[in-house]
């Protein structure tokens, strides 16, 4: 072998052993001094035979060249959200874990005669990130994001000295993922605010925010210099290597495979009250601990049993993270302001003097709305009690009524009257002349009051009956929801507008660039250019300094861009032209409308004229869709400007796909149902079923017959409701039939209303596009296995799932099966 690669190959092994010793055992063999030494002589050697350097040579470490930007990367396996538990403590410091029981409770339900070990790790407070290995070797590192993807970082991740670039050990996985957190130690953090202080550039808030803007400089150079530290908490998938049965030993594995664990801070337990008892014990220690933490996360420690538990949305049933109590301090009120949301929501903020609760300086809490703000009586001046909820959102607990500033005012002593009982006219606005003025304390500012107009845009501020929130009626012609109307219609779940992210949209609302959904798709090149360059003339953000750590613009004058970016942006608008109904009502942003909302719309009426048209008691039939939900869709289709709205995007091209009508009329519209959900008018099924056969079973009877009760006369009577009727009737009468578009007559009794849970890994279709088309029929997935599934559909490797279906005399089918139910 040539003797400058063996070297250098001797050199690399030999730096990464002492590396490993120094920043995950604690236990360096060597001095630094002889580390340095080493290390330079590596540099040296690479410099000269750059053709010889190892892909984990410890030299990456130092950074490389800045990025122009980060890759976007797909997760194979989601970076799921955990659900919280909170313990509140009393006064004499007892915690109440209700919450935790009724976790153990849920899990023990789930597993029926098995009994639950539990692990309990820190809950960090860092980035989550995922850590891609191939044959030993690191390949791809990536950030959370989203869930689904994240941002490329391998370049960044690389630089952290405790993260294995090369993975330790005999038995190692031809390929592992392995999720974790990036963390900046206490210690690190105080010691990077003090050089910021001494450059004279803004420190930053908390560790968290730190260790998020130093992963995603583009420059990997910066990240070296802010000495990071990476925990690993779970393997995401796996091929080779240790076959583990407990997430214990997949912990005790990444061990030996070189990665950082908290030692001393986790532990298996063989039940609730054992993990709880540990959790009391890392919440006493919390404040000594190197690194911030917000609770502790409580895992079923059996991997079959996770199996088996499964995922409820996008959280795993086997799995809660147990916040701790909220941490309190003391502020000053210097103002309220009202904050305008995505759907309008008018929320009034504290602007607090800066206190620092919960690890994190907080200027500003959260009121909630008027009513809460109210109620508490929060007051500009007043000195409150600010809790960070969840260790996350401040909000203001109460006001200390003692400290709140007042002022004297005179007040006229009520006059005296006459003997007789009667006023004198004369005295009777003004005091006796031989009587003082009285005095009394006010306080300084009076009750807080939200405006009857949006401070944005000026619309009109409207309540709904019994409700708590204000909302402003601008709807898209208000700029503070026009942006996040936007980012909500282009992101990934709805349009699905490739290349188009919340930072474009931003800059082109701010730019006056779009108003509305139709706009975007008027954007053309020179449009998109003149958003980019308006951006980069913008005085750039302390660069170093900034809570992101990442410099949004660049300073001096406009540079002549490429204009890729821009063709891909396009390309996205022009591919998302055609999408699902249930993706295009879910991205219009209707308020109470979400993914499951708009999916079974979607099933009832088949097309979007057919929703556009539908009324509100149609609508409040429909399934898990209640009089709230109902109101809210009506009320957005019977705006003229959202109509409007909705006309442009037609206009443009943009043209949902009609689908097959799953969820016939006959299931969930017959007439004592709508006519009880008649806006205003209260009856039961029952009685509704009753005048429905005084009308002679039409509505051109309960319109016009003049024998019905009275009560229903008043309530037809008004032009509104009568009105209502005729768009029943013409509705009713055009109502879409069962499949339209559809030539199966035996879909519905097969999928349509049933359970199904999909396991293992099917033939040809993937898991997803399974789920597609059995949601598109009408039918439900679910992620685990209960005695309410009516079929399990089993492919390769099926597992626990499958024993599950077995044991409970469910169906089983595989991918053949599954398609024989699609055909006529």
């Amino acid at each position: 072998m040539n003797p400058t690669l063996q070297r250098i190959q001797e050199l690399t092994a030999l730096l990464n052993r002492y590396g490993y010793e120094y920043y995950t055992l604690d236990a360096p063999s060597v001095p630094d001094a002889e580390y340095d030494r080493l290390f330079r002589e590596l540099e040296a050697l690479e410099q000269a035979h750059p053709e010889y350097r190892q892909p984990d040579s410890p030299t990456q470490r130092v950074g490389g060249a800045a990025l122009a930007g980060f890759e976007t990367v797909r997760h194979e396996v989601p970076m799921l959200s955990l659900n919280n538990a909170f313990s509140p403590q009393d006064e004499n410091g007892v915690f109440d874990h209700a919450e935790m029981y009724a976790f153990d409770e849920r899990v023990r339900g789930g597993l029926g005669a098995e009994t639950p070990e539990y692990v309990i790790e820190p809950k960090f407070d860092g980035l989550a990130v995922s850590l891609l290995y191939r044959d030993g070797l690191l390949v791809r590192a990536a950030t959370r994001g989203d869930g689904a993807s994240g941002e490329d970082v391998t370049q960044n991740a690389k630089t952290i000295a405790n993260i294995p670039l090369r993975l330790h050990g005999g038995n190692l996985p031809d390929l592992i993922e392995v999720r974790g957190e990036v963390l900046m130690l206490k210690a690190d953090f105080a010691a990077l605010n003090r050089r910021q202080l001494e450059h004279n550039q803004k420190p930053f808030a908390n560790p968290r925010n730190a260790a998020a803007g130093s992963l995603r400089q583009l420059d990997s150079k910066i990240t070296a210099q802010r000495k990071l530290h990476f925990f690993a908490y779970g393997i995401a998938q796996q091929q080779g290597g240790l076959t583990a049965a407990e997430h214990i030993q997949e912990l005790a594995y990444l061990g030996e495979l070189g990665f950082s664990l908290p030692y001393g801070h986790f532990g298996c337990f063989p039940d609730i009250d054992a993990v709880l008892a540990f959790y009391e014990k890392m919440q006493a220690t919390r404040p000594d601990l190197p690194y911030e933490i917000d609770g502790m996360v409580v895992k079923v420690n059996s991997l079959a049993q996770q199996e088996t538990l499964g995922f409820v949305s996008r959280a795993p049933r086997w799995a809660i993270a147990h916040k701790f109590p909220a941490e309190e301090a003391l502020t000053i009120v210097e103002a309220i302001d009202v904050q305008v949301g995505r759907t309008g929501a008018l929320t009034p903020v504290a602007r607090l003097q800066p206190v620092f609760v919960g690890g994190v300086t907080v200027t500003n809490a959260t009121l909630h709305n008027e009513g809460e703000t109210q109620r508490k009586d929060v007051r500009v001046g007043d000195t409150v009690v600010v809790r960070r909820a969840g260790d996350v959102i401040p909000e203001v607990v109460r006001v200390v009524l003692e400290r709140r500033p007042m002022k004297t005012v005179e007040t006229d002593p009520p006059a005296a009257p006459f003997s007789d009982g009667l006023q004198n006219d004369l005295f009777a606005a003004s005091p006796m002349p031989s009587e003082k003025k009285q005095t009394q304390q006010i306080p300084l500012y009076p009750q807080y009051r939200l405006p009857d107009t949006c401070p944005v845009c000026g619309s009109g501020v409207e309540r709904e009956e019994g409700g708590a929130v204000a909302r402003c009626s601008g709807g898209m012609l208000c700029q503070a929801q026009r942006a996040q109307g936007l980012i909500h219609f282009a992101s990934r779940k709805m349009m699905d507008i490739d290349g188009l992210g919340q930072k474009q949209i931003e800059q082109l609302v701010a730019q006056d660039l779009v108003h509305r959904f139709a706009d975007l798709y008027r954007l053309d090149i020179p449009t998109l250019q003149k958003m980019k360059e308006n951006a980069e003339t913008l005085p750039s953000e302390n660069e170093a300094g900034g809570e992101s750590g990442v410099p949004e613009y660049s300073d001096g004058p406009a540079k002549k861009q490429p204009t890729k970016w821009a063709e891909n942006i396009l390309a996205g608008l022009e591919a998302s032209k055609q999408p699902d109904l249930a993706r295009f009502l879910f991205a219009l942003g209707i308020r109470h409308v979400g993914e499951r909302t708009a999916k079974v719309l979607a099933q009832a009426f088949g097309t979007l004229e057919n929703v556009r048209r539908a009324p509100e008691p149609v609508l409040a039939c429909l399934p898990d869709i209640g009089a709230v939900v109902a109101r809210s869709i009506a009320h957005f289709f019977a705006q003229s400007g959202q109509q409007a709205m909705i006309d442009e995007l037609l206009a443009v091209g943009v043209r949902p796909k009609e689908q097959a009508v799953t969820l016939p009329p006959a299931q969930y519209l017959p007439p004592e149902k709508w006519i009880a959900r008649l806006p205003g008018f209260k009856i039961s099924e029952n009685k509704a079923a009753a005048l429905w056969d005084l009308a002679g079973k039409s509505v051109e009877g309960l319109i016009g017959d003049p024998a019905l009760p009275a009560e229903w006369q008043a309530w037809r009577k008004t032009e509104t409701n009568t009105a209502l009727l005729h768009a029943m009737q013409r509705f009713l009468a055009d109502m879409p039939s069962e499949n339209t578009g559809s030539n199966s007559d035996g879909l519905h009794t097969a999928i349509a209303g049933k359970t199904f849970v999909l396991t293992g890994t099917l033939p040809t279709l993937k898991r997803d596009e399974a789920q597609a088309m059995i949601e598109a029929a009408g039918g439900k997935v679910s992620g685990s296995v209960s005695k309410k599934t009516d079929f399990v559909v089993a492919g390769e490797a099926a597992g626990s799932k499958l024993e599950k279906a077995n044991a409970l005399g469910i169906t089983v089918l595989d991918e053949a099966a599954l398609l024989d139910l699609f055909k006529p």
